[in-house]
């Protein structure tokens, strides 16, 4: 299948993507993705692999699992797509990712390799679970309602906004019995729904201050290359070109909100008319045709996708 000539951007999803089985197919069909299961596995010392194509649904939902589960599989996306002998994907302007996706964007834009991405999700994945315990919180899911009433309730009930999806879809964290109050609050002044989210804490806010300093420490010791393609940084909604702009933003991203809509519409803006959503399911996708449902959106999640841009 042939792309017509465009701008394009690669995409890649975060935490609440993930589904079990993920990447099972994609192990048996594809020689380029079962090594980067294969690598992904000898690199944590023991089978993340198993957990993606048989775990439990609470076992894979686990932050801990969930974060280099989520990488892993969305890499093996992007290389199976590069394993067929003709065709494959165009080459992107620019890279982006939701929260942990972000760090699957590293990758592809050259900053880090593929082992150290996946030590970074895992020990990322560790420290918020460990925040999360340290300080409890939760994360609820806002619908229909705009972002300038939802910041003031946040503002009464001591919350903050942790994702600016789209128009109409906002993301609250805090410590849950706030969390309560600001849903309570929002449905009051005209919100369509709110939907407690099944994660271990308050992420994307303060309460993951503990988060941040674990990784401070772990990234002060590592080296970054400079993105050999811009990567639109979720904090700021700017494309990122260096190597300490992208240690600034892993660390910012801990503890501020994801302004994915923002990033969208800078992409956008930038000439970009086709989005690849790299990974497992279709969030970014969906997200990005509320954004503007002018622009062009494909999924490459599984054989069935990667079979259709590849021809072996």
């Amino acid at each position: 299948m042939g792309f017509r000539m465009t701008e394009v951007a690669y995409v890649f999803p975060g935490q609440a993507s993930q589904r079990t089985g993920m990447g099972g197919d994609l192990y048996h069909d594809y020689t380029a993705a079962r090594e980067v299961f294969d690598k992904a596995d000898e690199s944590l010392g023991y089978s993340i692999s198993r957990i993606c194509f048989d775990g439990l649904e609470e076992e894979l939902r686990s932050t801990i699992n969930a974060q280099p589960a989520l990488l892993i599989t969305s890499y093996a996306c992007l290389q199976a797509v590069g394993d067929g002998s003709v065709g494959g994907l165009p080459e992107p302007k620019m890279v982006a990712g939701h929260s942990l996706g972000e760090y699957t964007a590293l990758v592809a834009a050259g900053v880090i390799d593929f082992s150290t991405a996946v030590y970074l999700a895992r020990e990322r994945g560790r420290l918020m679970h460990e925040a999360g315990i340290m300080q409890p919180g939760g994360m609820v899911a806002i619908i229909g309602f705009d972002q300038e009433p939802m910041t003031r309730v946040c503002a009464e009930t001591g919350t903050w906004l942790a994702n600016i999806n789209s128009p109409k879809q906002l993301i609250i964290s805090g410590a849950r019995e706030n969390l309560e109050r600001a849903a309570e609050l929002a449905r009051e002044r005209g919100a369509r729904r709110t939907i407690p989210l099944a994660v271990s804490g308050a992420f994307h806010t303060p309460l993951m201050q503990h988060a941040r300093d674990g990784m401070s420490e772990i990234l002060s010791g590592l080296s970054f290359q400079d993105p050999v393609i811009p990567v639109v940084a979720n904090t700021t909604a700017m494309p990122m070109t260096t190597a300490e702009q992208v240690k600034t933003e892993l660390l910012d991203q801990l503890c501020n909100g994801v302004k994915w809509q923002s990033s969208v519409e800078y992409m956008i803006a930038s000439g970009i008319s086709t989005f690849i959503e790299i990974g497992p399911g279709e969030v970014l996708s969906g997200l990005i045709k509320r954004i503007n449902s002018d622009v062009s959106t494909i999924n490459i999640s599984d054989s069935e996708s990667v079979n259709k841009y590849t021809s072996r």
